[in-house]
């Protein structure tokens, strides 16, 4: 897995940076990093859809970006912006959980 930004415009031709700026850690193609970076993208696209964006941080290959971020297990969601700066650790599975832990509403039927 290569480090890869990934950026959700907003509508098109406005310059403001996403609402959501998200961290995720993985060691290599795992099955739960796998896991973990699916499950995150169905959940943006569901309830941020256009509002963030995922930077997909591969410690195999950069190891050295984990003290930024203090980064001891993987995968772990780390959410830049807005502050405060919040982490979830695990597959991301648990929608509620990553929806309660990034303090973003959920979406009403």
């Amino acid at each position: 897995m290569k480090d890869s930004k990934k950026t959700k415009p907003g509508k098109p031709g406005t310059a403001t940076a996403p609402a959501f700026q998200l961290r995720l850690y993985v060691a290599g193609k795992t099955e739960k990093s796998l896991t973990a970076l699916n499950n995150l993208k169905r959940i943006c696209e569901t309830h941020m859809a256009g509002q963030y964006r995922i930077e997909l941080i591969d410690l195999l290959l950069t190891p050295q970006l984990a003290a930024g971020d203090q980064i001891l297990a993987v995968p772990t969601l780390v959410r830049r912006l807005p502050e405060p700066i919040k982490k979830i650790i695990g597959d991301l599975s648990n929608e509620e959980r990553v929806l309660v832990g990034l303090d973003v509403q959920p979406l009403r039927d």
